[in-house]
């Protein structure tokens, strides 16, 4: 018998197709804060609100337009999700990662994902950007915990490559051609909603993150769970607690240091999408 999750999914996936014709991306995008504009350089053919679909999670947070946007960015066919929902808004897990899940079910084969984040490493210049190298799933549950869904994957996947070596290089090389500011390094996806205290910023760094944030890292091992391949970008939007003598975090800075480097960000995606696309062909179900 089916996994009840993977008939809610497979449900979600056959009313997002119905209101798409059957459109078939072939990569998935997910945009954090601030990073909605990157949806205006796509082709727009489609627009799908999450509300609009019965079983979707819908997001709540300023920033977070809610909805699947479906069209072409290079001639390559893709679905963006603009706006993601996030574990601090009260919702289990299963909810947070289910619209990647769906967009994977939809025919998606790659998964780029995108956040605002704050620079645990004091030397990462802000705003900039930092190619998600790994990452350190602290304080939120494991996607994958519970009934494993046999449907979309393993009891016990692997997750010792979740970045894709090969497009964080690709990333890289775009990033660099551009004169973007761009590093690497490992995120960490902290539960939220409150920033980060000094302390906690302190043991990440000690951890080894360069970047934390309240997203990401979830989706990413949901998307590996399916066989997805997955590469990731965080747009540091400030220093992290503790970082600068009496600095006040907010919400609307964050939004404002993405509106500051969005069309520089955008511009990075919509050039290495098809190359992205070139690369992983041979991953493609056709």
């Amino acid at each position: 018998m089916p996994h009840p999750e993977y008939e809610r999914l497979v449900r979600c996936r056959d009313a997002v197709a119905a209101k798409t014709g059957g459109f078939r991306p072939r990569i998935a995008l997910v945009l954090g804060s601030g990073l909605g504009p990157l949806a205006e350089r796509m082709d727009v053919r489609y627009a799908v609100p999450y509300a609009d679909v019965d079983g979707m999670p819908v997001s709540t947070v300023p920033g977070h337009a809610g909805r699947y946007l479906f069209g072409y960015i290079g001639g390559v066919p893709v679905v963006c999700m603009q706006g993601r929902v996030h574990f601090y808004e009260g919702l289990p897990v299963r909810d947070v990662v289910l619209p990647v899940r769906v967009m994977g079910l939809l025919g998606a084969r790659t998964l780029f994902l995108t956040n605002a984040a704050g620079g645990v490493d004091p030397a990462m210049p802000t705003p900039s950007l930092m190619v998600i190298a790994d990452h350190i799933l602290f304080g939120v549950p494991n996607p994958l915990a519970g009934p494993n869904i046999d449907e979309l994957g393993p009891r016990f996947p692997d997750m010792s490559a979740v970045y894709d070596p090969m497009l964080r290089a690709l990333l890289l090389e775009h990033g660099h051609k551009m004169g973007l500011p761009m590093s690497e390094g490992v995120y960490i996806q902290m539960s939220g909603p409150s920033f980060e205290t000094p302390a906690e910023i302190r043991m990440a760094g000690l951890l080894g993150a360069g970047a934390v944030g309240m997203s990401t890292a979830v989706e990413a091992v949901a998307a590996r769970h399916m066989g997805l391949r997955v590469c990731g970008v965080s747009c540091i939007t400030n220093k992290a607690a503790g970082l600068e003598a009496d600095h006040t975090l907010t919400h609307a800075e964050v939004m404002a240091a993405g509106d500051a480097i969005a069309a520089r960000f955008s511009a990075l995606t919509a050039a290495v999408i098809p190359a992205i696309d070139r690369l992983t062909a041979d991953s493609r179900e056709e």
